[in-house]
């Protein structure tokens, strides 16, 4: 092998480096080195939401608010990098391929390609990238400067554009629509794993979902209906009134006009044990009722909250689409979907659920059919009814007599005390191996045995089961 190559084989084994195979070696170095830090850029930046970027440019961390800056804005700064990863890695790839086929002849491409995927693959891209995975503040802040450097530099800022313009053209899109940083699915589920990794207690967690859930409850879902709302005649005597209050236990009552569709104000108990003291309780309590708020069933609690606080009341007249009054809603009903059910020294209401040894579960007609799949690990169906009592309704068709039940959702729910027109309580048993398709309903006796089921129709709302939530009847509990 004089030449130094293998005979017949045209491989060049006894090849040299020359001063440009130096060069060449010493360029790809560098492009592979900068892919790799460009690689850690690109993890570390996008991994960073803006929020945790702007805590830690309050923390006043080196780099923090060159940091925040990138970050607002992702599109900056992604394509310019994207396209440097891209350049370097396909400049080194070249130059990996001259030198391999300089060195090995006709072998050099089959070379060549094993030491780009051995290589670029592992140093250039899964090294610097699992690293910033595990290290992203460290990754984002020792690599924004550089990137904002990039970013300044106007010759890759103005192709990086021109190139995404051009795949927007080819693809027909006229520009990137920017969603929210943060949705609400996202706070939630981030509450979830910060309760399982021990950074926030069980009740923080409540806390954040009841916060987050506010925003998204209507009155209808919190009000005391129009059946539990306790009221007083205008013509009654004021002494009358106050008798009827304080039965109650209220506050604040309701005074209407022969109808309960005619609320003309609201009675204050303070306002009526004032005057019996000074003599003029046999007075109609009509003319010293206060002014009522009225509020549509359809309004956000949030907002509701807000007016309370500024227009300082403490309860609302609930009115219907048809003017009607739909029920009654308090400040405190309002805190309670924040903080949970606040029962005073006074109070004597039943748990709005109470878990049986038989395995069923004894649940208020009151109650949010979402509250009751929440807390049991149902699937009870949503619709236009808002309660369990509206469900049981809804499904049969009728007011169901005690005892009577139906198969739905794969639950059993037995009405298990009816009040007039009102389902007060419902028995729910979950029912192994059933889907969530309607069953006919049946009658129980009192063994439990079912009777022969009977029809099954909807058609109802459910509006007479009671209030969409699990407390009380109440007519101003603040």
């Amino acid at each position: 092998m004089p030449d130094g190559r293998f005979p017949g084989s045209g491989v060049l084994v006894g090849a040299t480096f020359t001063g440009v195979d130096w060069v060449l070696v010493a360029v790809a170095v560098v492009l592979l080195g900068a892919s790799a830090l460009l690689a850690v850029a690109e993890t570390g930046l996008v991994r960073m939401s803006k929020a945790k970027a702007l805590a830690l440019s309050d923390e006043g961390r080196r780099g923090g608010r060159v940091l925040l800056r990138l970050v607002e804005n992702p599109q900056r700064f992604l394509n310019p990098v994207i396209l440097l990863v891209l350049v370097s890695q396909l400049v080194v790839a070249t130059l990996v391929g001259i030198l391999a086929a300089h060195w090995f002849g006709a072998w050099g491409v089959t070379v060549a390609t094993v030491v780009e995927i051995a290589v670029i693959f592992v140093l250039g891209e899964a090294v610097p990238k699992n690293w910033a995975v595990r290290n992203p503040e460290r990754a984002a802040l020792l690599t924004a400067p550089l990137v904002s450097a990039i970013v300044g530099f106007w010759p890759v800022r103005v192709l990086s554009g021109a190139l995404i313009g051009l795949a927007n053209a080819l693809l027909g899109v006229r520009g990137a629509v920017a969603g929210p940083d943060v949705s609400e699915s996202e706070l939630l589920a981030l509450a979830d794993v910060a309760m399982e990794e021990e950074v926030i207690e069980t009740e923080e967690r409540a806390l954040i979902h009841s916060i987050i859930e506010f925003g998204d409850t209507i009155v209808r879902e919190v009000m005391v209906p129009r059946t539990g709302m306790v009221t007083v005649d205008a013509d009654e005597s004021v002494e009358s009134a106050l008798d009827e209050a304080m039965t109650a236990g209220y506050s604040r009552i309701p005074v209407v006009d022969n109808h309960i569709d005619d609320v003309v104000g609201v009675a204050y108990a303070k306002d009526l044990i004032t005057m019996v003291r000074t003599g003029t309780g046999s007075e109609p309590v009509g003319p010293h009722a206060r002014r009522a708020h009225f509020v549509p069933e359809t309004k956000r609690v949030s907002a509701l909250m807000r007016e309370m606080q500024a227009e300082t009341f403490h309860l609302a007249i609930v009115i219907d689409e048809y003017g009607g009054t739909a029920g009654l809603v308090t400040l405190e009903d309002l805190i309670e979907e924040l903080v949970g059910e606040i029962v005073d020294e006074f109070d004597v209401e039943e748990p709005p659920i109470v878990r049986l040894a038989s395995g069923e579960a004894r649940v208020s007609g009151r109650m949010v059919v979402s509250e009751v799949n929440e807390r049991l690990g149902t699937h009870l169906p949503t619709g236009a009814w808002d309660t369990v009592g509206g469900l049981l309704l809804d499904v049969l068709g009728r007011i169901p007599e005690e005892g009577q039940a139906v198969d739905v959702g794969g639950a059993r729910l037995v009405a298990d005390r009816v009040r007039g027109r009102r389902i007060e309580r419902v028995r729910l048993r979950p029912l192994a191996g059933s889907g969530d398709d309607a069953a006919g309903a049946d009658r129980e006796d009192a063994s439990g045995a079912a009777a022969p089921p009977g029809p099954s129709t909807g058609g109802s709302t459910g509006r007479a089961a009671g209030a969409p939530s699990g407390r009380p009847g109440a007519a101003g509990r603040a």
